[in-house]
């Protein structure tokens, strides 16, 4: 696939993405450098000046609001000399804040596409957004693009027993149904209630299910500090399964979280390379291809 006239920024949170959307296209690449100050802040330069039509691939993951600025500096900076910008940000932040659950609490989605028009991007690639009611949020074009196919297909090539997909809430329950439809297999959902004032988890019973011996793909968006993954693991371990697996889009794993998805039995963390990390076994660089 060759687009003319293309240019691929990486961030630099996503420099490896970017290298491989930039070969999927045959596009010139141009790296970015990053010096963080004492204080924090981020001076970000772009190493060439990018013309005709510009793609800025930089994820939105810890630290969340200072890639998110650099993914606001590059579309900005790309746009004085640029056609049109496309911000390709493989996961984006604050897209769980979609809507006032508590009096008081600020929509932060809407905030997050009010900037990304401000600096000018002409169209938003994301994956696995985690909310498609914020999309209603957004003034340029958006296209949330899922991983769910890539990730079952290399949970097909694994010699799996009698898998079962399982999703850790009702949240994913499509996308668990999706990936075991791929992997010709059942599919599931746990009822899992979180408390809105002190982030608890809770498992309420659910349908019965015959999970005795059977492998296990644990299906989410994102992981973050694993507690739906772990709450989940412990609760099929009581129903005698055989090897449990997680597998998501975005490993978040945030502080120890991997340590504790394995302590509660998870043999094996899969994710996308949206968030570069040691348990990306998946490249999306192709679907964010075709989806330009």
């Amino acid at each position: 696939m060759v687009l003319t006239n293309f240019t691929v920024i990486g961030g630099s949170a996503s420099q490896s993405l970017a290298k491989n959307l930039a070969n999927k296209l045959d596009a010139n690449y141009i790296k970015t450098d990053v010096r963080i100050f004492p204080d924090g802040e981020s001076k970000v330069i772009i190493g060439g000046k990018p013309t005709g039509k510009t793609i800025i691939v930089q994820s939105a993951y810890p630290p969340i609001d200072s890639n998110f600025i650099q993914a606001l500096s590059l579309i900005s900076k790309a746009k004085e000399t640029s056609s049109q910008v496309f911000a390709v940000i493989p996961y984006l932040c604050y897209m769980r804040q979609d809507k006032e659950f508590l009096s008081g609490e600020i929509v932060t989605s809407t905030v997050i596409a009010k900037m990304l028009k401000a600096v000018g991007a002409s169209k938003i690639v994301t994956v696995d957004m985690h909310s498609e009611l914020a999309i209603k949020y957004f003034d340029v074009p958006i296209r949330n693009i899922s991983a769910v196919s890539k990730l079952a297909s290399f949970f097909k090539k694994l010699k799996l027993k009698d898998p079962f997909v399982v999703a850790p809430d009702l949240f994913w329950a499509p996308q668990a149904k999706q990936f075991a439809k791929i992997l010709d297999t059942e599919s599931t959902a746990i009822n899992k209630q979180r408390n809105r004032k002190t982030g608890e988890l809770e498992i309420k019973q659910s349908q019965k299910r015959d999970f005795d011996g059977r492998d296990i793909i644990l299906v989410d968006d994102m992981i973050s500090t694993g507690g739906s993954i772990v709450k989940a693991t412990e609760y099929l371990k009581r129903q005698n399964c055989g090897r449990i697996y997680a597998a998501c889009t975005h490993a978040l794993l945030v502080d120890d979280a991997e340590k504790k998805i394995r302590d509660a039995g998870v043999l094996k963390i899969i994710s996308t390379n949206t968030i570069p990390g040691k348990t990306n076994a998946v490249d999306v660089s192709d679907i964010l291809a075709k989806s330009l």
